[in-house]
């Protein structure tokens, strides 16, 4: 029987793909038409309706577009929706989570150490929190605060604050900027379904139907699409952070996280400037870097974790079962002799100065914890440890590694 690990770290890599796949195209024409509405520029040519005009050359051709302020006097004989973009987007990561936080829960979702949580609370956590941005946020741009958008994007950074200070209360690291990234992507991907799309069908039937659309509805469409402009770099970095322990591996991630919502202010600020006057404002750059200098001094501070802390903690029921599954005392010891040099609290191999994913393999937990990845990195597969690193992996080791897994598994 082909083993169920290969068949899901395969799925979750394809679902990977496919999101990164669907997230560039979203980004890439959510980028490209800020920057069209920003150059457009009057002219006397222009038909009746059109508020602006711009030429572009590309891939050897030359692109001129026309902006209807509200809409065209008729309706179009062929029309291009941009929405597949959005909801594949959100579709693909909402799949990716279930399958590496909720299916694998235990192991990336759950942290002991900061909440007592079964995997069915932390599921309902996850799953229930995405909801709530969106919730408040479309209340928000509802009310009369919508006349003030300077103080409205500031409450939705405040939202975001007390969010990514909650994901830390009671996730890993790890999970608690992921989930971040998918809390402020909901909220994204509900404004093209439930506000954009929903107003420009209303202009598009009042065309069909050969009445004069309302304003105020594309109005509405471009204010929840600057929003979004506003909030896609912090969601491609919180995506991006589960690859880096320096983002995600301290007391202070929450911050980072924070801080990272600025950065996307300054950059985007300073393109968008620059496609609508042709000179960007460079004081930009030099608050970018200064928030990034913070970002990197509190990425410094080591995990308040102690060794002695986490060898004194209960095993919970799925770290008992990798823990008191035959062959486990010698895999501690191949692990332990292999492994911990960098995947330690306190890493002594020269060059590490935190463990590599954030993955500690120093004491009884947090090698059961971590059974089915040492399975298919340093079992299955020769992914670990590096070719280049000093190790005393034979070929028999690796047998071992997996006899005890599937030993563990047999008692489920």
């Amino acid at each position: 029987m082909y083993d169920f690990a290969i068949i899901w770290d395969w799925t979750a890599f394809s679902v990977r793909w496919l999101h990164v796949i669907t997230a560039m195209a979203w980004i890439g024409a959510s980028f490209y038409f800020i920057a069209l509405d920003l150059m457009l520029k009057p002219s006397d040519t222009l038909p009746a309706g059109a508020s602006g005009e711009e030429w572009e050359v590309h891939g050897g051709g030359f692109y001129h577009t026309i902006k209807y302020m509200v809409a065209p006097s008729q309706m179009p004989a062929h029309l291009t929706w941009h929405k597949w973009q959005s909801y594949s987007t959100w579709l693909s990561g909402a799949a990716l989570l279930m399958i590496m936080y909720w299916v694998g829960g235990e192991i990336f979702l759950l942290d002991p150490t900061k909440a007592d949580l079964s995997l069915f609370q932390g599921i309902l956590i996850s799953g229930g929190s995405l909801t709530i941005g969106w919730l408040a946020y479309d209340q928000m741009c509802k009310s009369k605060l919508s006349d003030h958008p300077t103080f409205l994007m500031l409450l939705l950074f405040a939202i975001l604050v007390v969010m990514s200070w909650g994901y830390n209360q009671i996730f890993t690291g790890r999970a608690a900027l992921l989930h971040l990234g998918a809390f402020t992507a909901t909220i994204m991907t509900a404004n093209v379904f439930f506000q954009i799309m929903p107003n420009q069908r209303i202009v598009v039937q009042d065309l069909k139907e050969g009445r004069t659309p309302d304003a105020k509805y594309g109005k509405i469409a471009k204010v929840r699409s600057t929003h979004n402009n506003y909030l896609t770099l912090p969601v491609v970095f919180l995506m991006l952070s589960n690859h880096y322990p320096l983002a995600f591996g301290t007391q202070y991630a929450w911050i980072i996280a924070s801080l990272i919502f600025l950065t996307g202010v300054t950059i985007r600020h300073y393109f968008n400037t620059m496609h609508k006057t042709g000179k960007g404002p460079h004081w930009t750059w030099a608050v970018t870097v200064l928030l990034m200098i913070v970002i990197a001094w509190l990425s410094s501070v080591r995990p308040t974790v102690t060794l002695e802390e986490a060898e004194a903690r209960p095993l919970t029921a799925y770290e008992q079962k990798f823990a008191s599954a035959e062959g486990f005392d010698t895999a501690y010891d191949i692990v332990r002799g292999n492994c911990s040099m960098c995947h330690a609290r306190e890493p002594f191999w020269e060059g590490v100065r935190w463990a590599p994913k954030h993955v500690y393999l120093e004491t009884t937990g947090d090698i059961a914890r971590q059974a089915e990845q040492i399975y298919l990195q340093a079992g299955l597969t020769h992914a670990m440890p590096p070719p280049n690193a000093i190790s005393t992996m034979t070929p028999e080791n690796r047998e071992h590694i997996i006899a005890w897994v599937q030993a563990a598994r047999a008692t489920d």
